[in-house]
C-alpha cells in the first residue's frame, strides 16, 4: 500500500471545500464585509488594498519563517501543521515557482513516510494538487518536477509518476503550452549531457502523460519533435537512466495504435536490437536497460527476421517459475520467468507457479532497483487489487518484506525492522518454516527476528509473491542456481520438487498471447471471469449471476456494477 487512498480523500476534500467556500460568500454577503473578493481553486482572499499588495513577499517570508500569523489572518485558527494561505501579489509568480520547487522536495522526502491507505496525506502533496487544478499552476508543477528531482534518489521517478497521475486531466492548451515551453527535438537531448537528471525527468514526464492520456491526446501530443527527442536519448552516449525512461516512455507512447505505428516505422527495433545485450549487464542500471528493451522487442517494436527470446531461452534447468497467469495485468515477466518489473503507475503483483504445504521452504531475491517492493509469502486467498494499491503484505493471508521503507507488512498494517534500507545488488533471503509457523526474513545473510502473525488466519497453501511501485525489479532464485546467503538449518527448495511442462514455462509475448485467446472457444453459460467454470451463482443483493463460485468467493464487489457483495447463491439448475 502506498498513497493510493489519495483519490478518494482529495475528491471529498475538495467537495468540502467547495461548500465552505459557499458558505463564506453567504456569510460575507450576510455581514455586509467589503475590500475582499474570493479567488478561483484553493486561494484564499485577494485584498485591494494596495499596501497589502507591496508587501505581500515580506507577509509570506515572515508565516514561513516565524509560522507566526500575520495581523490578517490572526483572528482565524489554522492547522499548526500547514503554513497560512494568502492572496497573490503581483510578485506571485517568481515567488509560487519558488514554492513548488520545494513542495515538490519535500514531497519526495516524506514518501517513504506513507505506509497507510488511511494516512491523510502531507500538506505537500494536497497543495500541489490544488496548484495543478488551473492550467498555470498544473505547467509550474509538471516544469518543477523536471527541474528539481534529483538523479540519484530510487524513488524519484516513481514520485513524478504518482503527483501527475493523481493530478487533474491536463487541458489540450496545457499540453500545447507545455510542449512549447519544452520545444524538445534532437538537438535538444544532446545538450546538458552532463547533468542527465533533467532529461530522465523530462521522459519520465512524458512516458506519464502518454500513460494517462491514451487515444487521441496522446497521438497529438507525440510530436515529430518529441519522437525525435526520446529517440535520440537512446542513443549509446547518452545516460543509462536517460535511455530507460526515454524507451519507457515510447513504450507507453506505442499504447496507442497510431503511435506504436508512428514509433515502429522509425526503426527504433535497430536501436533496441543493440540494447537488449544488457540484459545480463553486471551494472543494475544497464542490466534495466537491456531487459525493457528485450521486452519492447518481444511485445512492441517487432523487427523482422529477430528469433523471440522465448523461442530461445533454455529453460530445461527450470522448475518453478513466476506464473505469468496467476499475475496482475501490467507486470513484465522475463522469458526465463524468473525476473519481473513494473513500469506502470498502479501496484503491480505476482504469485509463483509452486505451492508449499508442510515442510521448510527458501528462496531468494537480487534487488535490481532500491525502491518499493513488498516481496513474501501469499496464499491464493491474496487478493491482487493493483489500481487500489493492494499487494503482498495488505491482507491476512500474505506477509511481506519491504527493504526501501524498512518495514514488515501484513494484514495492511506494517512494522519497522532493522535492516539498512536495501540497495542494489543486494541479496534478501526468505525462509518458510510450516513446521514452526514462522517466517524468517534475510538480507545479504543478516536474519530478522521470526515472523508469526500470518499463521493465524492460514497455515498452507503458501507461495512465493511479491508487489512493485513504478519503476522497480527484482530477480528471483528458486533454486535453479546455488543460494547466495542460504540459512544454516535444513530446508527445501522449489525448483528440487516443482515440475512444469513444456508448455507450462513458455510466458508467450502479448500479441502472441492475444492471438490463442482470439481462438478460443467459449460455452456460452461459462463465468465471465475464469471462461472455465459455469456461471452458476447469483451476488446478493444486486442480483448479477454470470460468475461460477470460485471466482464469486474472491470478489468483495460486484465487477458489474461495483455494489458491494453481501451473500453468493449458487443456482443448481444451471449446472450441466
Amino acid at each position: 500500500m502506498i498513497v493510493f487512498g489519495w483519490a478518494v480523500f482529495l475528491a471529498s476534500r475538495s467537495l468540502g471545500q467547495g461548500l465552505l467556500l459557499t458558505l463564506e460568500e453567504h456569510i460575507a454577503h450576510l455581514l455586509g464585509t467589503t475590500g475582499a473578493t474570493t479567488t478561483m481553486g484553493n486561494s484564499c482572499i485577494c485584498r485591494d488594498d494596495s499596501g497589502a499588495e507591496d508587501s505581500a513577499d515580506t507577509h509570506q517570508q515572515q508565516a514561513e519563517n516565524s509560522a507566526v500569523p500575520t495581523a490578517d489572518t490572526r483572528s482565524q485558527p489554522r492547522d499548526p501543521v500547514r503554513p497560512p494561505r494568502r492572496g497573490r501579489g503581483p510578485h506571485e509568480p517568481r515567488r509560487k515557482k519558488q514554492n513548488v520547487d520545494g513542495l515538490v522536495l519535500d514531497t519526495l522526502a516524506v514518501i517513504r513516510t506513507l505506509v497507510d491507505n488511511d494516512q491523510e496525506p502531507p500538506y505537500s502533496m494536497i497543495t500541489l494538487h490544488e496548484m495543478a487544478e488551473t492550467d498555470e499552476g498544473w505547467l509550474d508543477v509538471v516544469q518543477s518536477l523536471i527541474r528539481v528531482i534529483p538523479l540519484e534518489d530510487p524513488l524519484g521517478p516513481a514520485v513524478i509518476t504518482l503527483l501527475l497521475d493523481e493530478c487533474p486531466l491536463p487541458t489540450k492548451d496545457a499540453l500545447q503550452k507545455l510542449t512549447e515551453i519544452l520545444n524538445l527535438n534532437g538537438e535538444v537531448a544532446c545538450q546538458d549531457s552532463g547533468h542527465p537528471a533533467k532529461h530522465r525527468n523530462t521522459s519520465a514526464v512524458l512516458g506519464c502523460l502518454a500513460e494517462k492520456l491514451a487515444g487521441p491526446a496522446s497521438i497529438g501530443l507525440l510530436s515529430p519533435g518529441i519522437l525525435e527527442y526520446l529517440l535520440q536519448c537512446l542513443k549509446l552516449q547518452s545516460h543509462p537512466t536517460v535511455m530507460l525512461f526515454a524507451l519507457i516512455a515510447l513504450e507507453k507512447f506505442a499504447q496507442t495504435s497510431e503511435n506504436k505505428l508512428t514509433i515502429s516505422e522509425s526503426s527504433i527495433s535497430d536501436r533496441l536490437v543493440t540494447l537488449e545485450l544488457w540484459a545480463d549487464d553486471p551494472d543494475y542500471l544497464k542490466r534495466q536497460v537491456g531487459f525493457c528493451a528485450q521486452w519492447s522487442l518481444d511485445n512492441l517494436f517487432l523487427k523482422e527476421g529477430r528469433q523471440l527470446t522465448y523461442e530461445k531461452v533454455d529453460l530445461n534447468n527450470i522448475r518453478a517459475m513466476l506464473n505469468s497467469n496467476d499475475v496482475s495485468e501490467y507486470l513484465k515477466i522475463s522469458p526465463h520467468g524468473l525476473e519481473a518489473r513494473c513500469d506502470a503507475s498502479s501496484f503491480e503483483s505476482v504469485r509463483c507457479t509452486f505451492c508449499v504445504d508442510t515442510g521448510v521452504w527458501y528462496y531468494e531475491v537480487t534487488v535490481v532497483t532500491s525502491g518499493v517492493m513488498q516481496i513474501g509469502w501469499a496464499t491464493r486467498d491474496s487478493k491482487f487489487l493493483n489500481h487500489e494499491g493492494y499487494g503482498i503484505g495488505d491482507d491476512e493471508y500474505s506477509c511481506a518484506y519491504d527493504g526501501c521503507r524498512q518495514l514488515i507488512w501484513y494484514n495492511a498494517r506494517s512494522k519497522p525492522h532493522v535492516h539498512p534500507c536495501w540497495k542494489e545488488g543486494d541479496t534478501v533471503g526468505f525462509l518458510l518454516d510450516l513446521n514452526e509457523k514462522q517466517m524468517i526474513f534475510f538480507l545479504n545473510g543478516n536474519q530478522l527476528p521470526p515472523e508469526k502473525q500470518v499463521f493465524s488466519s492460514t497455515v498452507s497453501g503458501f507461495f512465493a509473491a511479491a508487489s512493485f511501485m513504478s519503476y522497480q525489479q527484482c530477480e528471483f532464485n528458486f533454486g535453479a542456481k546455488p543460494f547466495k546467503y542460504p540459512p544454516s538449518m535444513k530446508f527445501s527448495t522449489f525448483n528440487d520438487y516443482a515440475f512444469l511442462t513444456a508448455e507450462e514455462k513458455i510466458i508467450l509475448p502479448r500479441h502472441r498471447r492475444l492471438a490463442l485467446l482470439k481462438q478460443v472457444s467459449i460455452r456460452e453459460n461459462c463465468c465471465s471471469l475464469c471462461c472455465d467454470e459455469v456461471a452458476d451463482t447469483q451476488l446478493k443483493p444486486c442480483g448479477h449471476s454470470d460468475l461460477c463460485m470460485d471466482c464469486a468467493l474472491q470478489l468483495e464487489t460486484c465487477p458489474l456494477c461495483r455494489k458491494e457483495i453481501v451473500s453468493r447463491i449458487r443456482q443448481i439448475s444451471h449446472i450441466s
